[in-house]
């Protein structure tokens, strides 16, 4: 079986809907990839922290329904962080937050895949001991970060792109929204930011824009790929769908090798991205984040990993 390893925050969102309701479920970008990858039968294991208190049993019950191995050292003493998501009338979130991030990172296994982001990723003490782990990793480890950006816990801008840019020269993989990229570069396009992590090494690079087409880059392939039209109930975690779901395309075809090595054929990128995508799309039309299992990804795909639809814009790279 496969190995994932996740490095980041849990917490609890109280989502605020938009006719005044209240609800509290499980949350935090890395904690839903992990989730993902669980679900979709990956062996997970969570480098987290979260406390004993109501809202980290709550974090602990959701983690292990899910099937994902919580690390040693992952509960403390301490509050456990939360997140109120306010959703508004298009089913977007907005985030207030109160978190805590001091992980424990020791003793991390062999895995096939390693995973950060968000603010377990740059938020500090924690951000420092995270980045080590990348620079640690085994060389035919892949390593994917999606900065998930949430500035109201952030400092200063420059610090976090300088952060961001550093954590990306550790990782094969890097996906960012349209939301984050703008915020990290206001004054430049998303073609040239793509171009530019591709250039820094970055094998695999994925700019997502909600329904609007996503932009995809390697070395070698350019193209984009306007997302299926869906109902949409909310989109918190779809960003973290979308990422568990090429993750898990990346090893359940068995191109970790190609990835790492920047030999991703287009039939292959077109897998993984179309895979994405869709565990993204079944995701925004479930209330809260919830992931795909293996199950619905397979119904979605028709019995298969899914290919992007022809109607993708897809180029060569110069």
């Amino acid at each position: 079986m496969s190995a994932a390893t996740v490095i980041g925050e849990s917490l609890v969102d109280r989502i605020v809907g938009a006719d005044g309701a209240v609800r509290e479920v499980a949350g935090g970008s890395p904690m839903n990839v992990a989730v993902g990858l669980a679900r979709l039968g990956v062996d997970t294991t969570l480098y987290t922290r979260f406390g004993t208190d109501r809202l980290g049993q709550m974090i602990g019950c959701h983690l292990a329904e899910s099937g994902v191995r919580v690390a040693p050292g992952s509960v403390s003493g301490a509050a456990t962080s939360s997140a109120t998501a306010n959703i508004d009338e298009e089913g977007a979130a907005h985030y207030l937050f109160d978190i805590r991030w001091d992980p424990e990172l020791g003793g991390l296994g062999a895995a096939d895949v390693l995973h950060t982001g968000s603010i377990g990723a740059l938020l500090e003490p924690g951000a420092d001991r995270v980045l080590e782990a990348l620079e640690a990793a085994e060389t035919s480890t892949l390593v994917s970060f999606d900065p998930n950006i949430r500035p109201a816990v952030l400092g200063n801008h420059s610090t976090v792109v300088e952060r961001v840019e550093r954590l990306a020269a550790q990782a094969d993989v890097v996906k960012m929204s349209d939301e984050d990229a703008g915020w990290l570069y206001p004054e430049v396009g998303h073609a040239q930011i793509a171009d530019a992590y591709v250039e820094r090494g970055v094998s695999l690079f994925v700019i997502t824009r909600g329904p609007r087409p996503c932009l995809v880059r390697t070395s070698a392939h350019s193209f984009a790929v306007t997302p299926r039209a869906v109902s949409v109930v909310d989109t918190i975690g779809a960003g973290d769908a979308f990422m568990s779901g090429l993750l898990f395309a990346c090893l359940e075809d068995d191109h970790v090798g190609a990835v790492v090595g920047r030999r991703l054929t287009l039939d292959a990128v077109q897998s993984i991205i179309g895979t994405a995508l869709e565990s993204s799309a079944i995701t925004v039309g479930r209330l809260g984040a919830s992931p795909p299992d293996r199950r619905a990804l397979a119904e979605a795909a028709g019995g298969g990993l899914l290919r992007v639809p022809r109607r993708a814009r897809v180029a060569p790279r110069p």
